[in-house]
């Protein structure tokens, strides 16, 4: 509860900071005006702008180099130009979320994992860049911060008096490092991952490549600050460091205000509060927001390619993760277009524009094109959400509010440069249809903490430039009703109102919309309604929701459902949903954001291979558990020579008169009291206890749903197994199958043969004799490292778990075997989710130990 705490009220202490730091412009500001700073970004030379922008295009150059160091170091062979791509895709994407995201974690993974990398391994990659930069960071702030302490020092109060001993510490933390690197040679274990240190070799290419990229970052700073400051590039360089600490430290995204009220602060001995904060705009357009939107074309022209010819082999490059990453990509375009239409109708228009639109245009067309624009903007904020959920409502609105938000640009005041970043966007996300196709509620979406806190920020930001931008402005009631061509202060209060008034009419259903009740195990009225649903699959496994031991989540029209349990922070879906196919999409998502809104964390167990789309359209590392074997039922028999040891099972309990019966539902519970003796001995026999989830548990109730195959000896029945049925006869299976300790030893063998003969004779299509664990896992060099484990393991561990007995227990009957996945989060979770699976089946972590 107290994680579950401290992760909701993280956003809101950065809006907090974020505040305080509005504050501090606010302070350092007050003796400048809007049009100052305006000028001195109209003033900026076009050969500042080209050296800014060459030298981003080299900051990024060599951000790749910390991901190709980060290939080196797990040895896997993968190509420099796909290294690249995700390099400059997940650094274009982080670099404006935040430290949260600081190696592009998310977008990685969706990259590297359709490279062959596993989830282990892009862990490692992601922990290698993360620690790079951060080397980076200490190397370089460490030696400015120790050889030029006086440009801080002079600046601000420090209670330790000089950041030398800042430097002299960060400098430590790079020793300790290398020290590591030379000395130790056993890896790093943290839980169950083992983290190599890289070699000293690598660890000068890792310090290298890190301080060369912070200090282009810098440069590009530097390179767009006005002329005439006594402020050395070594000093300027320490300044720097101090601001992108705060801004690190803060967790505000991309430490936007953070970082500019520090470097304002720092500066202001050297140059006008105007002229930085004009170069600190300059600087987040240059460095942020043009790689960015660089990213979001990308993806569009990718769309486009698919359909050429010639382009064949780049898509082919680009198809196995664009899905997955292109709607993260173009939600937060989108939030960013709307917050530069908000930001836009806070600040005065261009008088030169302003007056020439005064020939053609009447003051009621230009009113509402400036309120129209600022409701665009708030709308396209909160539909930015809508459109990470993949809906496709999001979708169109998206494209109409973009559409009108172009037209509004222009016609408010001529910001043709707004309109062209719309239109970009718009080109970006129009031929992204298929991503967007989710049937559900724009209403019904839940915004987490982070996205309020973020579209909160964007909103203060605008009040804050408005007030800034009019501070000259004396305020009156009369304002509000003032309209003139000149009127800019008023329109931007008008807008203000109305860009809070949609934010407050969203807000209102949600926050008086009941809670979603908390998961509960189905009553005898929602048991009916499953027995109707299950009754009509053609899976067997559908049957387990009868048990009454998962919750069951319902889609609208109540035809289908997932069963679910949940264990720790795992909710844990029992296969795949139950029910027409195509209302599974919604259903999966739902489940999917009510495990998000409880703080639950995803699973999907025993899932098949032709619904993995699914999965991973929801960011699921995909990990296959081992393969299932089914019998073709027109093709079995008991002829043929490799079918001589089932005759013989079958030709020897039947001469010690073993006989085969099926008993019907409405004769089970005559004889459940049998049956139950028959359990408890078998249980007593194994020295175990009931499971569950994913497996039967002796249930009277349960048991009176289907027919029993029973073996009669001497006219009573010593062993039993209750079938289960798919819709159509498509599909038989045994659950349940328990014997007495003194029936034959033969006796599971001769109940499967007699119950796939009997089902043959039903018309039934195939007999499912479940999963073989581990199964069919590749152990090659390049493959995943689960695999190679649970190939080890498959092969050498016989004293935990019988996997190979099994596989050939089952291959004796000819089946055909299909793989089965688990779909969860990857990393470092998932040993946790594992443990907690097994929790689960077991009926507790105590029990797990049991047998």
């Amino acid at each position: 509860m107290k994680t579950k705490l401290l992760h909701r009220l993280g956003p809101f202490m950065g809006l907090i900071l974020f505040s305080v730091v509005l504050w501090v412009l606010h302070q350092e500001l007050k003796a400048y005006h809007f049009h100052d700073i305006v000028q001195y970004l109209r003033d900026l030379p076009a050969h500042k702008l080209l050296t800014a922008l060459t030298l981003t295009f080299l900051s990024y150059l060599v951000m790749t180099g910390y991901d190709m160091l980060a290939i080196k170091y797990i040895h896997h062979p993968l190509e420099y130009p796909k290294i690249a791509l995700a390099s400059f895709i997940g650094y274009a994407f982080s670099n404006n979320i935040g430290l949260s995201m600081i190696a592009g974690a998310s977008v990685r993974y969706r990259l590297y994992s359709g490279w062959g990398l596993s989830a282990f391994d892009i862990t490692r990659v992601v922990a290698f860049c993360t620690l790079t930069l951060w080397l980076g960071f200490f190397a370089l702030g460490g030696l400015v911060f120790l050889l030029e302490p006086a440009a801080i020092s002079k600046t601000i109060y420090l209670p330790f008096g000089s950041v030398r001993l800042l430097g002299i510490l960060l400098l430590l933390v790079v020793a300790a490092y290398f020290s590591g690197t030379v000395f130790r040679k056993q890896p790093i274990k943290i839980r169950e991952w083992e983290f190599a240190l890289p070699s000293v070799r690598l660890f000068f290419a890792q310090t290298g490549i890190a301080i060369f990229d912070w200090a282009l970052a810098a440069s590009v700073l530097f390179a767009l600050m006005a002329p005439g400051s006594s402020l050395s590039y070594p000093e300027f360089i320490a300044i720097y460091m101090m601001a992108q600490l705060a801004g690190l430290v803060s967790q505000v995204p991309g430490g936007l205000g953070v970082f500019e009220a520090a470097v304002l602060v720092l500066l202001s001995p050297h140059l006008s509060a105007s002229k930085i904060l004009g170069a600190l705009i300059a600087y987040r357009s240059v460095y942020y927001l043009f790689p960015l939107v660089f990213a979001a074309v990308l993806l569009g022209t990718e769309e486009f390619l698919r359909k050429k010819e010639k382009a064949r082999r780049f898509v082919r490059l680009f198809s196995r993760w664009v899905s997955g990453v292109s709607p993260h990509i173009l939600s937060f375009s989108v939030f960013m277009g709307g917050a530069v239409l908000l930001l836009s109708g806070a600040t005065p228009a261009v008088d030169l524009r302003l007056n020439w639109l005064n020939k053609f245009l009447s003051l009621p067309f230009l009113e509402i094109s400036h309120f129209t624009g600022s409701l665009v903007g708030m709308g396209l904020l909160l539909l930015a959400r809508g459109l990470q959920r993949r809906l496709d409502v999001a979708y169109v609105l998206t494209i109409v509010l973009l559409c009108l938000g172009i037209l509004a640009s222009i016609f408010k005041g001529l910001d043709y440069e707004e309109a062209i970043i719309l239109l970009i966007i718009l080109v970006a996300i129009l031929p992204s249809r298929n991503h967007f196709y989710r049937k559900a509620s724009l209403f019904s979406q839940g915004f987490n903490p982070g996205w309020i806190a973020a579209i909160i920020i964007v909103l203060v930001c605008s009040v804050w430039l408005g007030m800034f931008s009019y501070r000259h402005v004396e305020y009156s009631d009369s304002l509000w009703w003032r309209f003139t061509f000149s009127a800019n202060a008023p329109r931007f209060l008008r807008a203000t109102v109305g860009a809070v008034s949609i934010a407050v009419l969203f807000a209102i259903p949600r926050l008086f919309r009941p809670s979603p009740p908390k998961p509960v195990l189905p009553k005898q009225e929602d048991l009916v309604k499953l027995s109707t649903i299950v009754q009509q699959s053609r899976q067997t496994y559908a049957n387990l929701a009868l048990l009454g031991d998962k919750m069951c989540l319902f889609d609208q029209k109540k035809t289908s459902f997932i069963m679910y349990g949940i264990e720790g922070r795992s909710w844990v879906s029992m296969g795949d949903p139950v029910g027409p196919e195509e209302e599974w999409l919604d259903l999966i998502w739902r489940f999917r954001e009510i495990s998000d809104r409880y703080g639950g964390r995803t699973v999907f167990y025993e899932v098949g291979q032709e619904s993995l789309h699914f999965y991973l359209d929801l960011g699921l590392t995909l990990i296959k558990l081992g393969e299932e074997a089914r019998v073709f039922l027109d093709d079995f028999s008991l002829e043929g020579g490799n079918r001589k040891d089932l005759r013989y099972t079958r030709r020897k309990l039947e001469k010690e008169g073993c006989l085969f019966e099926i008993i019907p539902p409405v004769i089970i519970p005559s004889v459940l009291e049998h049956l139950k003796m028959i359990s408890d001995a078998w249980l007593a026999q194994k020295n175990t206890h009931e499971k569950g989830f994913s497996l039967g548990f002796f249930d009277p109730e349960y048991l009176k749903r289907f027919p029993a195959g029973v073996v009669r000896k001497d006219g009573k029945i010593i062993a039993f197994a209750n079938l289960w049925q798919g819709a159509e006869k498509d599909e038989l299976s045994v659950d349940l199958m328990r014997y007495l300790p003194d029936a034959p030893h033969d006796i599971m063998e001769y109940l499967f043969i007699q119950s796939m003969l009997w089902g043959k004779a039903q018309g039934f299509k195939w007999f499912n004799l479940g999963m073989a664990p581990l199964s069919g896992l590749e152990d090659r060099g390049l493959a995943p490292l689960w695999n190679r484990l649970g190939s080890f393991v498959f092969r050498h561990g016989e004293d935990f778990y019988n996997f190979q007995g099994l596989r050939q227990y089952k291959e004796k009957f000819g089946p055909v075997w299909r793989p089965k996945y688990i779909a969860c989060p990857g990393g470092m979770l998932l040993p946790r989710i594992l443990a907690n699976l097994a929790a689960l089946i077991s009926g507790g972590v105590k029990e797990i130990f049991a047998k």
